[in-house]
């Protein structure tokens, strides 16, 4: 908001006075707070700070010491800079000892060799400080009108970001209070020169204010949040000390991204947004991009070098649940199973990408034990209130970032595979060999001819239930998962072996068959499976 020295220097006004850098020319950037005349050669204690004095120095002594002792109280107060005229003390060249004093303190002093009204040069200066300060206040003005609009309409994170970004002409990353990347915007910048290290890097810039400058790193930082109830940072990532419309902007961007917040808290949280978009596109990477890899280390994921595990949590739906919408019991599990991480101390990608279940990609370290580690996760998810029946599955281990899709793919294949089962392995998850044939049918589940063998096998048996309210395809089910047993499969159905023999007949007839053939039993049972992996499964 304030011109520096040498934009007062390079003033109309001050170049008809033949202006002169006799010292402290590294001090040209100070910023000219006021223009202020003073002979008086103890004007100190009545000056601010940013000053650009003005004399002609005919008050000034001539005693070294004294001109040090001058030099040194100016300094102190923080003027920008000292203008001394070359007319009525002093007509050739200033004192040394001035000069010395104001160079060993990095004060710029300025000569002018010829009279100049310095009246003239305080109303030009003041005039275009004030003109500064109109025109950071009215850029203030719009900024509010802009946030304004975007907290009415209810923009997200990213379209925040962008109008930080493009405001202020900076990189600017929205961060939780554990220091993980929620959103970024790099503002043309490299992405991944821009997270790299972004927690620990993060960590290291503490304030003790809601809004403030870190003079260390450079970074403008406000707090997101209500007060009380703080959840995040917005950091901009500014080189020099930021003027003070920076300031609005941050502020008024992080009331946006609170109100958002507030406005969305029954939806899916910023922070499993941000884990879902990176789980999103590493199934859809078969090589990940350097900048991907970046965002799951700026989330506390690291990728490369260590052992990854993709795992699915699938939830087993009784006929009211798989009624209803899933979602809300999916952002249930995903937060019950981003408990279960913290609670573990495993570092792990969440994030729910399709109505099928929650997607996570575990990061461990390679000593880690992979088994003792999901079958503690799983302790943990079954544990948690609220999340019923769940099915956990892992996928195979992993020691490089390309593999994640193919983990995480896997996983959700093994789970896909194991809800239609009641079997848990004593291990407490499901891996591809414990899904077996399931696993199988569930690869080849939306392949048409699959379908039509199934329709084929179980068409009569399923009208024939359809049209009498008969139970004869549960009564099938039964027979095939006892192995043919009849006493055990009448057990298991609650039936007396009479009256399930007489229903074993009555399928016979119906399907045309032998149940006792092996190959009978063996396709039955796969039809039977068929209508599980599909979703048009017979009643159990």
């Amino acid at each position: 908001m304030y011109p520096t020295v040498a934009d007062v220097l390079a003033l109309p006004v001050f170049r008809q006075g033949g202006p002169r850098v006799v010292a402290g020319s590294a001090g040209l950037d100070n910023r000219v707070r006021w223009a202020h005349v003073a002979e008086l050669s103890d004007i100190a204690h009545l000056l601010r700070g940013g000053e650009l004095v003005l004399t002609t120095g005919i008050a000034l002594p001539d005693d070294p010491v004294a001109l040090d002792v001058y030099v040194a109280e100016l300094a102190g107060v923080g003027v920008a800079g000292l203008v001394v005229e070359l007319v009525r003390h002093w007509s050739e060249e200033l004192p040394a000892a001035l000069v010395e004093a104001a160079a060993g303190r990095g004060l710029p002093l300025v000569t002018l060799s010829r009279e100049t009204r310095y009246v003239a040069v305080t109303e030009a200066v003041n005039g275009l400080i004030v003109d500064a300060q109109v025109a950071e206040l009215r850029a203030a003005e719009r900024v509010h009108e802009t946030f304004t609009a975007l907290t009415v309409a209810g923009e997200g994170p990213e379209t925040v970001l962008a109008e930080v970004a493009r405001a202020v002409d900076r990189p600017v990353v929205l961060e939780t209070l554990a220091h993980e990347v929620l959103a970024y915007d790099a503002a043309g910048t490299d992405p991944r020169e821009l997270l790299a290290g972004w927690c620990a890097r993060s960590r290291a810039v503490q304030l003790g204010e809601r809004t403030g400058h870190h003079p260390d790193t450079g970074w403008l930082v406000t707090v997101v949040g209500a007060r009380g109830h703080d959840w995040g940072r917005l950091v901009i990532v500014h080189g020099d000390p930021p003027p003070p419309r920076h300031l609005v902007v941050a502020e008024r961007a992080a009331s946006a991204l609170a109100v958002h917040r507030l406005l969305g808290r029954e939806g899916d949280s910023l922070e499993r947004q941000a884990h879902q978009a990176v789980v999103g596109e590493l199934l859809a990477s078969p090589v990940p991009s350097a900048e991907l890899i970046a965002r799951a280390e700026a989330l506390g994921v690291p990728l490369p070098g260590r052992r990854l595990v993709g795992a699915a949590l699938r939830p087993v739906l009784t006929g009211e649940a798989r009624a209803a919408s899933v979602q809300p019991l999916l952002r249930e599990l995903a937060e019950a199973g981003a408990l279960a991480l913290r609670r573990a101390r495993v570092s792990a990608l969440t994030g729910t990408v399709d109505d099928s279940g929650v997607r996570l990609l575990l990061s461990l370290s390679p000593q880690a034990n992979v088994d003792a580690v999901l079958r503690r996760l799983g302790e943990e998810i079954r544990q948690g209130r609220g999340t019923g029946r769940v099915t956990v599955a892992a996928g195979s281990t992993v020691d490089d970032p390309g593999g994640a899709a193919r983990t995480l793919a896997e996983a959700a294949h093994v789970a896909a595979a194991a809800a239609h089962t009641d079997r848990v392995p004593e291990r407490g998850f499901h891996r591809l060999d414990d899904v077996r044939l399931r696993g199988l049918l569930e690869l080849l589940g939306g392949d048409e001819r699959l379908r039509a063998f199934a329709t084929r096998e179980l068409g009569p048996l399923l009208a024939r239930d359809a049209a009498t309210g008969s139970r004869l395809a549960a009564a099938l089910r039964h027979y095939c998962e006892h192995g043919g047993n009849k006493s055990a499969a009448a057990a298991a159905a609650h039936t007396s072996r009479t009256a399930y023999y007489q229903q074993l007949a009555r399928i016979e007839q119906v399907l045309g068959v032998p149940l006792e053939e092996p190959e009978s039993m063996l396709s039955l049972y796969v039809a039977l499976l068929v209508h599980d992996v599909t979703g048009a499964a017979p009643p159990r």
